[in-house]
């Protein structure tokens, strides 16, 4: 098996695979479905050393949004994907995640753990700047765990983000986008001005 280097982070496999981890909405079928994103393969792992913690906020759900923030005694379960170069690009646009580093997410490396005891290297989505806590929507919380019983993942850790604190949407979530998402990322693959 060959090693590929990208952005300075080692990935074994082929170039055209990026390994991604996913712990919070982006667990949800619903939503990578309804962003076209087909992972090749979802299996469950645990990120450990961290925890789950709400900040900024999100006008889609009214809320705050999910990063993870070092925990020494906890576990972060979610689930491994697989995707597709073009897949990884789409997600980056929705999650807001830019080159220069100027996105609500960055692309964060980590080691995961398998249900088997394997561990992978893969990216997943932090935020850079956190400030103070702030609770999800209920609405949000209850989309992140439907995709965690959807996934398998263990009922004790369900148990635990469904105590998460939350807090009523004040209107109708998740709130949509008013433009194509999509349409931005084909139109900058050829090289968008920076700025």
């Amino acid at each position: 098996m060959t090693a590929t280097h990208i952005n300075k982070v080692v990935y074994p496999g082929k170039l055209s695979e990026l390994f991604y981890f996913a712990y919070g909405s982006n667990m949800n079928e619903r939503q990578l479905a309804s962003r076209g994103i087909k992972p090749s393969s979802i299996i469950t792992a645990r990120l450990p050393g961290h925890r789950v913690g709400f900040f900024g906020y999100s006008r889609v759900w009214d809320g705050g949004m999910e990063t993870i923030v070092p925990e020494p005694r906890a576990d972060v379960w979610g689930v491994l994907c697989q995707l597709s170069f073009e897949d990884g690009e789409v997600l980056d646009v929705w999650q807001d995640v830019r080159q220069d580093g100027g996105g609500v997410y960055f692309h964060y490396p980590a080691t995961v753990i398998d249900a088997g005891g394997r561990e992978h290297l893969v990216l997943l989505y932090k935020k850079d700047i956190l400030g103070v806590p702030r609770p999800p929507s209920r609405e949000y919380l209850d989309f992140i765990v439907e995709g965690a019983l959807g996934r398998g993942l263990p009922e004790a850790y369900i148990t635990g983000l469904r105590q998460t604190e939350s807090i009523a949407a004040g209107y109708p979530v998740p709130r949509r986008k008013h433009f194509n998402r999509e349409f931005l990322l084909v139109g900058c693959r050829g090289g968008c001005g920076g700025g």
